[in-house]
């Protein structure tokens, strides 16, 4: 049974918390082949993401594990933390979600899956597939413009076809992040 951590990164996500918790495919955290843990880091929030994640009624207890940082770390330090988590603690997948729903829970399982099943080390979701869909899902222009900028310089300099360098919607395969 392979272990998965969905590290998902909050910072003043009151508003949104329950509702990405709620996305998160029923069929996915049940999985009988999965173990499935949520790892929410609340950044040191100043609203009350944290108590909220603790009483919801949609993901049962043992599957989440709630830890409020008494300092923020950042975007960067919070990532890091999930990672150290998801090696410390013997997890096979580990897959970033977002706490203010930036990024569609319910496509999880097609991100994890060429992990899980097909032995790839890391798989990047874009919001970038359908630009109007990034504005609509609450990218910020300046955001979007930057985005479309840089991925489109580096896709150059690299000889890549990469829709979104500058994704949050990651997964890696564990072992890779060891290395």
């Amino acid at each position: 049974m392979k272990k998965v951590l969905i590290s998902l990164l909050a910072y003043n996500a009151e508003n949104h918390i329950i509702s990405v918790l709620k996305r998160i495919p029923e069929s996915f955290l049940n999985n009988p082949d999965l173990n499935v843990h949520i790892l929410l880091l609340d950044d040191a929030s100043s609203d009350r993401t944290a108590e909220i994640a603790r009483q919801n009624q949609v993901i049962r207890k043992e599957q989440i594990t709630i830890i409020k940082n008494e300092k923020n770390f950042g975007y960067g330090g919070n990532q890091k933390n999930g990672y150290n988590y998801a090696i410390e603690n013997g997890f096979d997948a580990v897959i970033l979600l977002h706490g203010d729903g930036q990024y569609a829970p319910e496509k999880i399982e097609d991100i994890l899956s060429p992990i899980l099943y097909a032995g790839a080390d890391c798989v990047l979701g874009s919001r970038m597939v359908n630009r109007k869909d990034a504005l609509k899902g609450g990218m910020p222009l300046y955001k979007f413009l930057g985005n479309i900028f840089l991925t489109s310089f580096q896709n150059f300099v690299l000889g890549l076809k990469l829709g979104e360098f500058h994704t949050g919607y990651r997964a890696y395969n564990v072992s890779a992040l060891k290395q």
